[in-house]
Formats: C-alpha cells, sequence, structure tokens
C-alpha cells in the first residue's frame, strides 16, 4: 500500500462520515435507529455501502453519497407511510408477538416465532427475573428485540403497553 493509497482511504472515510453525518442531520434521528425490522435492515445496507465505498476505490463519495440518502430517505418514507396508513402498516410491518403469558411460556408461539426455549430464558435472565411466576409477559417485537414485562407484585399489565401487540387466544 502506497502512502497516497493510505491518503485516499482516510480521505474516503472523512468525506463519506461526513455525508452520513449530513444525512443524519437531515432525516432525523430514527436514521439509525433500529424501531422496526425494516430499520434493521436500512442500517445494514448503509454499512454494507459505506464499506464498499471506504474500500473500493471504484465507488466516488458522490455515487455513495447519493446512495445512502437513496437507502435513508427510502427508509424515511417507509416510516411515514406506516404511521398514516393502516393497511400499509398492516401488509409491510410484523406484529410483536407474546411468548409468555402470565408465567407460562407459550410453546406454539415460540415455534411460530422460531425462538427456541434456551433463548427465552436467555432473555428473562437479562431482565433478572428470578421466577417464572414474575412475570406478567414477553413479548417478541417486531425487531427482533424481546421485552420482558415482570414484577414480583403482581401488578397487571397497563393495556396501552399491548395496543399492538398479538394477544389473541390470550386472556388480556
Amino acid at each position: 500500500m502506497t502512502f497516497e493509497d493510505v491518503l485516499w482511504l482516510v480521505a474516503s472515510v472523512l468525506g463519506i462520515f461526513t455525508i452520513i453525518i449530513i444525512i443524519t442531520r437531515v432525516f432525523g434521528l430514527r436514521t439509525f435507529a433500529k424501531m422496526s425490522s425494516f430499520d434493521f435492515a436500512s442500517t445494514i445496507a448503509v454499512g454494507s455501502v459505506l464499506a464498499s465505498i471506504i474500500l473500493n476505490s471504484d465507488y466516488s463519495l458522490l455515487k455513495g453519497g447519493i446512495v445512502l440518502t437513496a437507502i435513508i430517505g427510502f427508509q424515511t418514507l417507509f416510516s411515514y407511510l406506516v404511521r398514516k396508513n393502516s393497511l400499509f402498516k398492516r401488509w409491510f410491518t410484523n406484529k410483536p408477538q407474546i411468548i409468555m403469558w402470565n408465567g407460562k411460556i407459550l410453546h406454539s408461539r415460540l415455534k411460530a416465532c422460531n425462538v427456541g426455549e434456551s433463548d427465552l430464558i436467555a432473555k428473562l435472565r437479562e431482565a433478572n427475573v428470578h421466577d417464572f411466576s414474575e412475570v406478567k409477559a414477553v413479548i417478541f417485537e417486531s425487531t427482533g428485540d424481546v421485552s420482558v414485562i415482570h414484577n414480583s407484585s403482581n401488578k397487571d399489565i397497563e393495556p396501552t403497553l399491548l395496543h399492538d401487540v398479538n394477544t389473541h387466544d390470550l386472556y388480556v
């Protein structure tokens, strides 16, 4: 690698990260949030484009900036349509799924979500659950994250917390 190659590499990194900062300022905080599976896919695509621009001298910063703007612009449009159009939301987003309810593991839902019982138990440990009886609900979010709602005082769950969750066949 020549000194000129090193300078080009450093200049590419500085240039593309400057472009990313500008795009993030224009499109807002959601740019790298993992609020939906589409956001996650967009973040991976951005990472791939960044690597390609930095490591491949055939790609220009301008071309990379255009591609990044297009990806993040489409992500912004997608999130807007999901917020504003219930039909679009239903067709293009996954509904969060309850995989454990009132201390009971829902094995059929685990299977439907392709989650193993050992994965669920690991998430319970992360949430500092001491006993299954403390668990009010475990929700497999549309992002792939797992949310654990638990308490030892047997408080009820605020219904609003479950408004977009698939509670079919549960007594909520």
